[in-house]
């Protein structure tokens, strides 16, 4: 079992007006772990991954990641720190293709200024090679050299889906936080997707935070899981310790 904790949640309170989205989460997430995140419709699942990434504030608690509080932190600083993450609705840049959508997250690592950058001087051609190799190893990874080329805009929605796990990785992330990675998939797209995760978990050693509605999937490859119901923590632990937790099996399982 993993033990280094990466990222931790205090307490963390979120609400809109008058709705709580998110009362008092406190959970860890381990140094290569794998933790999925379940629970019904309007639980606060993508609230809780908008907190860790800096998109919502909360506005009670803390978020340690490494060591540091990042709480309130705004995402380009929280991404520079090592956390990267997809979106539930594609974020994509739908007119580019699709090795200019990976490229275009490499943009915090270029140290050229903008006039050796206007005139292609200096050290701007060696970066453009160097992060255009970078970009060439992940599709080569994610196994998405036929599409380099091709306009997202244009690509079916699962391939989408598979660009944008590509562009969170040319972040180079200590944390991996995946918004329902397989919505929207057929079969062998989920195969796929799960093949490349569970790669990256063996090869790289990423922790990965996701929210995933497909039940088999959570259960053949998560090392931990926890459960949101009303933005309340009801239960975390293993799959099978979930798959036999009463509060679970009514809150989101559903009673056979």
């Amino acid at each position: 079992m993993k033990s280094e904790t990466l990222l931790k949640m205090e307490e963390v309170s979120l609400a809109f007006g008058g709705i709580q989205v998110l009362d008092g989460i406190s959970f860890e997430a381990k140094q290569g772990e794998l933790l999925a995140v379940i629970g019904p419709n309007g639980a606060g699942k993508t609230s809780l991954l908008n907190c860790m990434s800096g998109f919502y504030r909360p506005q009670k608690g803390r978020i340690i990641f490494d060591g540091k509080d990042i709480t309130g932190l705004p995402p380009h600083r929280i991404a520079r720190m090592g956390v990267a993450r997809t979106f539930q609705n594609i974020a994509l840049y739908t007119g580019l293709t699709t090795v200019e959508n990976i490229l275009a997250a490499r943009h915090m690592f270029f140290r050229s200024t903008a006039l050796e950058a206007a005139f292609f001087l200096g050290r701007t051609l060696h970066e453009e090679v160097r992060h255009r190799r970078r970009c060439e190893e992940i599709m080569d990874f994610l196994e998405m050299q036929p599409l380099r080329d091709e306009v997202v805009g244009m690509l079916p929605y699962g391939l989408r889906k598979r660009v944008e796990l590509a562009r969170a990785l040319a972040l180079e992330p200590r944390i991996l936080i995946l918004d329902e990675p397989m919505a929207g998939m057929n079969l062998e797209e989920k195969r796929d997707m799960v093949r490349f995760i569970l790669a990256l978990m063996n090869l790289r050693h990423f922790t990965t935070v996701f929210i995933e509605h497909d039940m088999e999937v959570v259960m053949q490859i998560a090392d931990r899981v926890i459960v949101l119901d009303f933005g309340k923590l009801i239960a975390e632990g293993s799959p099978d310790e979930m798959r036999a937790n009463p509060r679970v099996i009514s809150a989101y399982l559903g009673v056979e």
